[in-house]
């Protein structure tokens, strides 16, 4: 296979320094690996902004998904019950596992285009004293708009909820203080901003909150309170884990320290978005999201004209060493281009040059 550089939201294009980590093999009861472990759980609460004495993360095997719903799994009894906040795509994932969990839940949608109203949510609030916790996705991976945490956070402070954050997309790659903000559940994946593989996830909870969560599973692979009071002993999974994934995952923190941390990456992502919206409109092509909802991850471009074709132009792209998204909107025709992970200006300008020479432009 070629080496392309993948503009998705992951899996996306990683450093030659994270892929060579791969290259040896772990034990995953040997106490060098369990370092490993302890050391990504540390350096994700500091990335995070919270206090180690009030603040921990739990790794889970499995893709984000897995993640999200291992938090539905434990933090919620059936006592409890869920207002979920939906715009996109993955909001509406988190409604299905609702259902499939039995889960007492309300959802509260909007456009996809369009950021969650402060004052339906007050008014769901309201007429609905029963909620005991909001869940909400930050960066809608559906269509690239970033939703603002401060109005899920102010809420949930002003009327006392739990609140459950799908940072999947966006930690690592967009600065946030959760304990500031008051999340006690932020969920989020190791192929994503921190620029590792895929293979697991992790969630930065709120302690307290964990330990309130004793016996609320109805899942034994998925019940996180009981991943985390075996993962705080000394730093051993209670299943097998992705080994290779963890120690790649490891030298992906090493290596976003090493750029200048949150903000740094967050510069370099919204440089290289802003350089894609840009040269992508002297093209031709307009994006879905309009500048101020856009986040700095991923951007859906509408179709240029009725006759493109999306599939002669997606192979097209990959045969100049690009892979590109497709869209995920049902009524609209659109695709998708990343610009996280490995990516920097000179890429996006490649691109846009492969681009403009597709559409005619040479």
């Amino acid at each position: 296979m070629r080496n392309y550089k993948l503009l998705t939201p992951g899996p996306l294009t990683t450093s030659k320094a994270v892929k060579e980590e791969m290259l040896f093999d772990r034990c995953t009861w040997d106490d060098e690996y369990k370092q490993i472990t302890q050391k990504i759980r540390a350096q994700l609460v500091e990335l995070a902004g919270a206090p180690k004495s009030g603040y921990t993360a739990v790794l889970m095997q499995g893709s984000g998904s897995f993640v999200v719903e291992s938090v539905l799994h434990t933090a919620l009894s059936e006592q409890d019950k869920l207002l979920i906040i939906t715009n996109g795509a993955y909001g509406e994932r988190i409604v299905k596992m609702a259902k499939y969990l039995r889960v007492n839940f309300i959802e509260y949608r909007t456009e996809y285009n369009e950021h969650p109203n402060e004052g339906e949510i007050k008014g769901i609030l309201e007429a609905n004293g029963e909620i005991t916790h909001i869940a909400m996705v930050h960066c809608e991976t559906t269509t690239g708009i970033l939703n603002p945490l401060s109005i899920a956070a102010r809420l949930a402070k002003e009327y006392s909820k739990k609140l459950i954050i799908d940072a999947m997309s966006s930690f690592g790659g967009v600065e946030m203080d959760i304990a500031e903000l008051g999340i006690d559940f932020l969920i989020s994946s190791s192929n994503k901003c921190i620029q590792g593989v895929p293979g697991f996830g992790f969630v930065i909870a709120n302690k307290q909150e964990l330990i309130a969560c004793e016996g609320n599973a109805r899942s034994l692979s998925l019940d996180l309170y009981d991943q985390w009071r075996e993962m705080d002993k000394d730093g051993k999974w209670r299943f097998t884990s992705p080994t290779h994934v963890v120690a790649a995952f490891s030298k992906a923190i090493d290596e976003l320290l090493e750029e200048g941390g949150v903000s740094a990456r967050f510069k370099r992502y919204q440089h290289n978005n802003s350089v894609l919206r840009s040269r992508l409109a002297e093209i031709g092509f307009s994006a879905y999201i309009t500048e101020e909802k856009q986040s700095p991850i991923i951007t859906t471009f509408l179709y240029p004209s009725e006759d493109f074709d999306f599939v002669e132009f997606y192979t097209y792209v990959k045969e100049k060493g690009f892979v590109l998204y497709p869209g995920k909107l049902t009524d609209i025709n659109t695709f998708r281009i990343g610009n996280i992970g490995e990516i920097y200006e000179s890429d996006i300008q490649e691109l846009c040059k492969v681009i403009n020479e597709y559409m005619g432009g040479f």
